[in-house]
């Protein structure tokens, strides 16, 4: 099975929040070969970003290095895939980062690990592409994590002291060095 991260889900496991033992546990079933793990280059942009703001730009670049010894698989964001997170975009309000997060899911037909309050619109939903532009179908998602996951139980809204400061560094034992 397969699972697309958004950059919530790594934000999350980086700043050791309450939804970082679940990441991690999906770090691990990857690591064992239980499922396979995706992320949109976009999205690692985005986690760069928050990384470099937070901890500085050498933190940033030792989350790039760490990324390529972990078990996820980053994807290229291709000409087809920017329409297609930009008709996602169009159609829902949420950011331009997360339209790629969920047209990858789309595109992988795979259900999409977030806890970001955006994608609170999908929550129940699986995403998949249809006709060449993405769609919401209702589907049964009992027993994976599809669009909003709230791994902190908490209310939609700005996460509480945010801007948050990381608790450790991407270079910390949570990473998967090989």
């Amino acid at each position: 099975m397969q699972k697309v991260l958004d950059a919530w889900a790594l934000m999350a496991w980086l700043q050791d929040e309450p939804a970082a033992d679940r990441v991690q546990k999906l770090l691990d079933d990857a690591a064992d070969g239980k499922v396979c793990l995706a992320m949109n280059m976009v999205n690692v942009g985005e986690v760069y970003c928050k990384v470099a703001k937070l901890r500085g730009e050498s933190h940033a670049v030792a989350f790039l290095k760490d990324l390529q010894r972990m078990p996820i698989r980053t994807l290229e964001a291709p000409r087809a895939l920017i329409l297609e997170a930009a008709r996602w975009k169009s159609r829902h309000p949420i950011s331009y980062a997360d339209a790629f997060a969920v047209a990858t899911a789309a595109r992988e037909g795979a259900p999409l690990v977030s806890g970001d309050p955006e994608l609170k619109v999908f929550l129940g939903t699986r995403v998949w592409r249809s006709n060449g532009s993405g769609e919401v179908r209702s589907t049964s998602a009992a027993g994976e994590w599809s669009g909003r996951v709230d791994f902190n139980h908490r209310p939609p809204g700005p996460e509480p002291g945010a801007p948050a400061k990381l608790s450790h560094s991407p270079t910390s034992s949570r990473s998967m060095a090989s």
